[in-house]
């Protein structure tokens, strides 16, 4: 009878060491692809921030060009402090999706201002001129690539780590250390169709004047 009772709870102390070291290595899997997502966020932030830098040095040299518009350089400014006003840890990778929304919401809406300026400056030969506004204009555009870059990077670390989090037995364990699903970027809605552009080619020989 001893031994049986022995052979049993040798059976119990089996099977929970099994399940603790299942639950060990289950939550530093979660804990790696966590830190994957809130590393890539960090770079997307990074790609971000690039860009606002930028943005001062572009609106000066673009506000010395005579009469050039500028309610266009009003509107990037108020777009670029408004994404400031967006609070988000750059070291953690937000659950919220609206939270996330609201940031992209706000990142958008300084993507606009700075496509309208761009196409602005077609209509002041000057200003495509300036070596310095060449220069501002080489370096945003690469920063804007770097950004859906780090966009889509983010996704798929997010994407690994939501899968990782789901999947059975491993969702049991989530649940129970607290592991949450990380928020997707989502595409701009008409990001598909190309923007229509038209250039007043008259407007070239007289600038409108604010």
């Amino acid at each position: 009878m001893t031994k049986i009772i022995l052979g049993i709870a040798g059976v119990f102390v089996l099977v929970a060491v099994i399940l603790i070291v299942a639950a060990v290595g289950t939550y530093n899997g979660f804990v790696n692809r966590s830190q994957a997502v809130d590393a890539q966020w960090a770079q997307v932030q990074n790609a971000y921030q690039r860009r606002a830098d930028l943005i001062p040095n572009l609106v000066n040299t673009v506000s010395g060009a005579a009469n050039f518009e500028k309610s266009t350089l009003t509107e990037i400014t108020n777009a670029r402090a408004s994404v400031g006003r967006v609070q988000l840890s750059p070291n953690a990778a937000p659950t919220d999706p609206a939270q996330l929304a609201q940031f992209e919401q706000a990142q958008g809406q300084l993507t606009s201002a700075l496509s309208r300026l761009l196409v602005v400056v077609e209509r002041y030969p000057d200003l495509k001129a300036n070596g310095n506004f060449q220069m501002l204009q080489t370096q945003l555009e690469g920063t804007e690539n770097r950004i859906a870059v780090e966009r889509g990077r983010f996704n798929d670390a997010a994407r690994d780590y939501n899968a990782a989090i789901k999947r059975v037995p491993a969702v049991f364990f989530a649940a129970a250390f607290g592991f949450k699903d990380k928020a997707y970027f989502q595409a701009t809605l008409g990001a598909e169709k190309p923007p229509a552009v038209q250039f007043d080619f008259a407007a070239k020989s007289a600038p409108a004047k604010p």
